[in-house]
């Protein structure tokens, strides 16, 4: 789906950039890569290599008087290998787990849209002129657009409403876990469908262990929610990351001259950009650029079990804004 959207510009884009999330751009040239401005971390952490290319001119300068002043006291650029060897490592292990946790966070989305798939081609395979069918293909896509709505605190009513029976929506709309509600709606459906006798034992089994699979990817999406990398690891790689990349320059100096406001910055980008690369992909839920685009997954699921349903799509696909996907 995203290579359909990545090539188009939408000028009338009803979110402003702060609001949408996924960067989806085409593949381009390794030169042109080095250029690109939106869609980089470089807007997040150009402030701070704007400080370390100041203290790096200011080192150039002052290094000659230094070296003949207080040559004793001069920073090795060795201790800086050492450092940023280990720094290196430790910033390689927490990009690792956060890349993990995104990774996860994609194939519980996977198993939601496989899972929705399975109910509704067995519902409608199963009991085709049940009034419940129709009902738990809703039911379904109601409960996708609610736990978007759940792990990022939006507003999804217009789904909800246009998704759910009058009265259920009442009931979902009040609660503070609607996926959760949702889930156990459907679970009454299917074993409505078993009591009307229009399906059987074995076939209920199977229908279960679909709805199952909804309800386990819904706990797997909130313990990642809920559970974020340790603060204090976070605040020690941010600390160690700025501070070494504010003492570099001073050790470069001695070594480089004017070379090393061109070395410093290049030295801190790398860092810094893996330290907010990783602070992004912790939280992959969220509404940064290297997010999930959870709208437009809702909306892909809900296009596939409408399409297994044969009715037309009543609402339209999320559309980017130049590079972000909503």
């Amino acid at each position: 789906m995203f290579t359909a959207l990545q090539h188009s510009a939408y000028d009338d884009y009803p979110y402003p950039p702060a609001a949408c999330i996924m960067i989806v751009r085409p593949r381009y040239h390794w030169f042109r890569l080095l250029f690109i401005w939106r869609g980089s971390v470089v807007p997040r952490i150009l402030s701070r290599l704007t400080l370390v290319l100041v203290i790096s001119l200011l080192a150039s300068w002052s290094a000659p008087w230094w070296v003949s002043r207080h040559a004793q006291s001069s920073l090795n650029i060795y201790i800086f290998t050492l450092l940023g060897v280990s720094l290196a490592i430790f910033l390689g292990f927490r990009n690792s787990a956060s890349y993990e946790r995104f990774w996860e966070a994609r194939k519980l989305w996977g198993v939601l849209l496989i899972a929705g798939r399975e109910l509704a081609g067995k519902s409608l395979a199963l009991a085709p002129a049940a009034p419940q069918t129709p009902l738990l293909i809703d039911g379904v896509c109601a409960f996708v657009y609610a736990l978007k709505g759940h792990l990022r605190q939006d507003d999804v009513s217009n789904h909800l409403q246009r998704l759910l029976p009058q009265a259920q929506y009442q009931r979902v709309r009040a609660a503070d876990n609607q996926p959760a509600l949702i889930a156990a709606w459907l679970q009454q459906l299917l074993a409505d469908l078993r009591r009307n006798a229009a399906i059987s034992d074995w076939q209920w089994q199977s229908l279960d262990k679909n709805m199952d699979a909804l309800v386990e990817a819904q706990g797997g999406c909130e313990r990642i929610s809920n559970t974020p990398i340790p603060f204090t690891y976070r605040v020690l790689l941010n600390r160690t990351v700025t501070i070494y990349c504010m003492l570099l320059p001073i050790g470069l100096a001695s070594s480089i001259g004017w070379l090393t406001p061109l070395i410093a910055v290049f030295v801190a980008y790398t860092f810094l950009a893996l330290d907010t690369l990783g602070d992004e992909l912790e939280e992959p839920f969220g509404k940064e650029g290297n997010d999930l685009p959870l709208a437009a997954m809702s909306h892909n699921i809900e296009a596939s079990l409408r399409e297994i349903q044969g009715v037309p799509l009543a609402v339209e696909a999320p559309r980017p804004d130049g590079i972000y996907l909503h």
